[in-house]
């Protein structure tokens, strides 16, 4: 039996198998996020959490997630920081964020909203009317800021007033606050800050796995196709 002859059905059938187990894989995915999303959806519609059941530990911050809230406490206006190349509505700009500090003494990360960017100066940007004293703020929770990528060591990536990206952890120690493991996205305020607020809302790509799927199936039936094309169909007929 020559060599050929065995590799050709072995080859196949490794990249059938493959495939198939690759569209399966991709549709597990997608019933995972479906799962998923439901949740998120549910926690949005229980009650608002309060201060003191805010999470204090990163393990608590999942189970959070995505979850009502209404917080009161004053902004420390000295630590707002904004997060560069964040669109909006098509139009480029930044994320703006600031500590609030909560009656017990502990602090969480707000992002607040949205302004434009200054197309004439890059480097410019506007504090939002901040009012003093004690404030109420109504959002969600999310695990942490807006994160988008960067490259490992990117000049003053985490430093100055604007930025690529927070973390939360570096921050607390720069600010000498005491952040809790999470951050608040905005929806509401008692006060006009001249942000926007029109958050994408929460993605979880599941059409994005199922298009995955479909073409994963789409190469294990052309493979089984051509296989019964040029290893079974055509010999015969010329054999005839």
């Amino acid at each position: 039996m020559k060599r050929s002859a065995w590799m050709i059905p072995v080859a196949a059938l490794l990249v059938v198998v493959a495939t198939a187990r690759l569209g399966w894989w991709q549709l597990d995915r997608a019933a995972q996020k479906t799962q998923w999303a439901a949740e998120q959806l549910a926690r949005g519609a229980w009650p608002a959490l309060q201060e003191d059941a805010l999470a204090k530990d990163l393990s608590e911050v999942p189970s959070q997630t995505h979850r009502r809230v209404r917080l009161e406490g004053q902004w420390q206006t000295a630590w707002t920081v904004f997060l560069e190349n964040r669109p909006m509505n098509g139009r480029t700009g930044f994320y703006v964020l600031t500590p609030l500090t909560l009656r017990d003494g502990s602090s969480v990360l707000i992002q607040r909203g949205w302004q434009p960017r200054d197309m004439t100066d890059r480097t410019k940007v506007m504090d939002p009317p901040t009012p003093q004293g004690v404030v109420w703020v109504q959002g969600r929770v999310i695990p942490s800021a807006s994160r988008v990528f960067e490259l490992p060591g990117g000049p003053s990536a985490q430093e100055g007033r604007i930025r690529q990206n927070l973390d939360l952890v570096a921050f607390a120690r720069e600010a000498r606050l005491t952040l809790r493991p999470l951050a608040i996205l905005q929806e509401a305020s008692e006060h006009e800050d001249g942000l926007l607020r029109d958050w994408p809302v929460p993605s979880s790509d599941i059409h994005k796995h199922y298009g995955y799927a479909f073409q994963w199936f789409a190469l294990c039936a052309l493979t089984i196709g051509l296989y019964v094309w040029f290893q079974i169909i055509r010999p015969r007929r010329r054999a005839r």
